[in-house]
């Protein structure tokens, strides 16, 4: 790390805190060089991830759509906001850890069906007859039966 004050790469490191607010660890150092002091904040670098939708476009991942789509589907049922806040959170992990940069939409509903399929089943009827488009009422009732 650079001293702000003479540039020295050379510094130690005195105290280190992760921060309450954010995922960042706040480093409290000494320039070997000068003797001055400074702090810098370490945070984690995420990489974006792009949506890959059906007819080919790319889109930034937005939680706050998952969120959404999984709110209107628990409508009047006994599921609380903070699971549905852990299951999204869940989900953006797993896509993070898959090092990929790229996923497909497909690949996200599936993945809220399986958590509301665990969670309640109405919202994941719900979910599911919005997601897969049901056209008649034959492959709205085989998801019923898979049940």
């Amino acid at each position: 790390m650079k001293c702000i004050y003479c540039g020295s790469e050379e510094s130690k490191v005195l105290d280190s805190r992760s921060t309450d607010e954010t995922n960042a660890i706040r480093r409290r150092r000494e320039c070997l060089n000068c003797g001055k002091r400074f702090t810098t904040y370490e945070t984690i670098e995420m990489t974006p991830i792009l949506v890959v939708k059906n007819d080919g476009s790319r889109q930034a991942f937005d939680i706050n759509k998952i969120k959404n789509g999984m709110i209107k589907a628990c409508e009047k049922r006994p599921v609380t906001m903070s699971q549905i806040e852990e299951v999204a959170a869940n989900i953006e992990k797993t896509l993070q850890n898959n090092f990929s940069q790229e996923v497909a939409s497909s690949k996200i509903g599936e993945m809220v069906m399986e958590a509301l399929k665990n969670l309640d089943e109405v919202a994941y009827v719900r979910f599911a007859s919005v997601y897969r488009q049901f056209k008649d009422i034959d492959s709205f009732k085989k998801l019923l039966e898979e049940l």
